[in-house]
């Protein structure tokens, strides 16, 4: 079991720029480094699925834009971005002026990734390593990025932040369109062409979304 989590990351990625968002750079998995071959090689032999916090989503990207573009939507607000991951979407929230952030996700690697990004980004994210959903607490904006690629997790995350949304929480999903998003509930704001690892999407443009509840 790897203990420190900060030194397997810094060992095994790159700090790199967020294609399109020049502003944001994470410590990601890059082509061409051992980490990559071997995540490569682990997801053929269906070994697991990546390391959600080593990459940019899709989902996550186009939240970023969006909140870069619409900074009123956050700024002085109290923001959650759920399933974090690298923790990208938090960083945009609070550069964009969001009073106070977190950043939620079950992986103590991605509230490694989370902290660390913060810090190269000289932002302030609060980590948190449990599980939300159901949660009542205050938030003003709930963000969450690709939330909806597995069939037994789409349906319980999407009713709770319906449920949120509904109570009056400004909730924002970023989806390129995966298999379990509840389309007939929500209308796109906006939709980007953002990069995206061939290896995980089998593309490397993929149009994204960010989606409101109706």
């Amino acid at each position: 079991m790897i203990e420190d989590c900060d030194a397997f990351i810094r060992a095994n990625t790159r700090l790199s720029q967020v294609s399109s968002l020049l502003r944001i750079k994470l410590h990601l998995a890059t082509a061409g480094t051992p980490f990559w071959q071997e995540i490569e090689d682990e997801m053929e032999r269906g070994l697991g699925p990546p390391p959600f916090w080593a990459f940019a989503w899709a989902g996550g990207q186009a939240l970023a834009h969006y909140i870069g573009e619409h900074p009123a939507e956050v700024t002085g607000k109290k923001v959650l971005d759920f399933a974090a991951g690298s923790g990208l979407v938090s960083i945009a929230a609070a550069l964009a002026g969001a009073n106070h952030v977190e950043a939620s996700d079950l992986d103590r690697f991605a509230a490694a990734a989370i902290a660390l990004n913060a810090v190269e980004n000289a932002v302030i994210v609060k980590t948190r390593l449990d599980d939300l959903v159901g949660s009542d607490e205050p938030w003003d904006v709930i963000l969450a990025g690709d939330v909806t690629y597995q069939r037994y997790m789409a349906p319980r995350i999407t009713d709770w932040l319906e449920a949120r949304a509904k109570a009056g929480t400004l909730v924002l999903i970023g989806d390129p369109g995966r298999a379990h998003l509840p389309r007939e509930k929500l209308r796109s704001l906006a939709s980007y062409d953002v990069a995206v690892p061939l290896m995980l999407e089998a593309v490397t443009m993929k149009r994204t979304d960010v989606w409101r509840f109706i």
